[in-house]
């Protein structure tokens, strides 16, 4: 049957059941050179975050022939080159809906993570601190949550933080959305003015650069916050820092960086950063119907 590789891990259910199919299965991650070798053998390649898949990997894949898709383990798709992908007939594929819940709760996680101090209050007490007065907290219900960008993610965030009491504004490149009436749409400029926490859902893309930068931070209200667990170069590190320092943001939630591994250490040791390494879709569930979905995409070409 088929030969799929799995560079960045799959839920083992899924793999077996590839397995039972008849395929074969090479769970491995490859460096970029020895990747350009193994695709050329290929008919499936499943990547997540960690590997990339630039122009040189899929030319290495058209050498053969082989390869009939790229399968993104997750909804990002920046870090496959998806345009040369068609040049040279090799599908992209993703898994849209399987973590929209997982990544909404991380989002909603990070902000009552803020709103208690609890990054902070935890290190503290490791310490043998007892900070009790420094640490007042607000409540999310009565908070006005502002989404830039509306998509699947963005939509289970806005349910799950109005069932808070929490008010919802959004904004997309498409417009406003029908049947969801009970969240406003704002322009984008709007929704950084008027909102309390603003948590992004939006791609990357290289050519266009940063997204939230000094100029949409000076938007904001004076003691607000931000939340990124969508793609780590929508927002300028640099500009975050400088923001949060000033006092212009009260915190900053953010799953995603820049560079990953990150090694921008001032962003993550400051107290009113709340951080984590891009486990968005890290829960049991999201991988078990990431790896029914890829299973799924997979029995479409065989």
């Amino acid at each position: 049957m088929a030969k799929i590789l799995v560079t960045d891990g799959m839920d083992a259910k899924a793999a077996a059941a590839l397995r039972a199919l008849g395929h074969e299965v090479v769970e491995e991650f490859y460096e970029p050179a020895l990747l350009a070798e193994e695709v050329k053998q290929a008919d499936v390649l499943v990547v997540r975050s960690a590997t990339k898949v630039p122009a040189a990997i899929l030319d290495a894949a058209a050498e053969t022939g082989r390869l009939k898709a790229v399968i993104r383990a997750g909804v990002g798709v920046d870090n496959i080159d998806c345009e040369h992908a068609k040049t040279v007939q090799i599908d992209v594929r993703n898994t849209p809906a399987a973590s929209s819940s997982a990544v909404a709760e991380l989002a909603l996680a990070h902000m009552f993570s803020l709103a208690r101090h609890l990054p902070a209050a935890n290190v503290t007490m490791r310490d043998d601190q007892w900070n009790k007065n420094a640490y007042k907290g607000i409540e999310l219900a009565g908070r006005t949550l502002g989404l830039i960008g509306f998509g699947r993610i963005a939509r289970s965030l806005a349910e799950k933080a109005s069932a808070l009491g929490m008010k919802i504004v959004y904004t997309d490149i498409v417009g406003r959305f029908e049947g969801y009436d009970q969240f406003e749409y704002m322009e984008k400029d709007d929704v950084l003015k008027v909102a309390d926490f603003v948590s992004l859902h939006i791609p990357y893309i290289v050519e266009q650069g940063a997204t939230i930068t000094t100029r949409e931070f000076g938007l904001m209200k004076d003691g607000s916050y931000l939340i990124n667990c969508a793609r780590g170069g929508v927002v300028r590190e640099a500009d975050l820092v400088e923001a949060l320092k000033s006092g212009k943001l009260a915190g900053a939630g953010v799953d995603v960086f820049e560079k990953e591994p990150t090694t921008n250490k001032e962003l993550i040791n400051m107290p009113n950063v709340s951080c984590t390494p891009h486990i968005g879709a890290s829960t049991k569930e999201a991988q078990a119907r990431i790896g029914g979905e890829i299973v799924s995409i997979i029995q479409e070409y065989f």
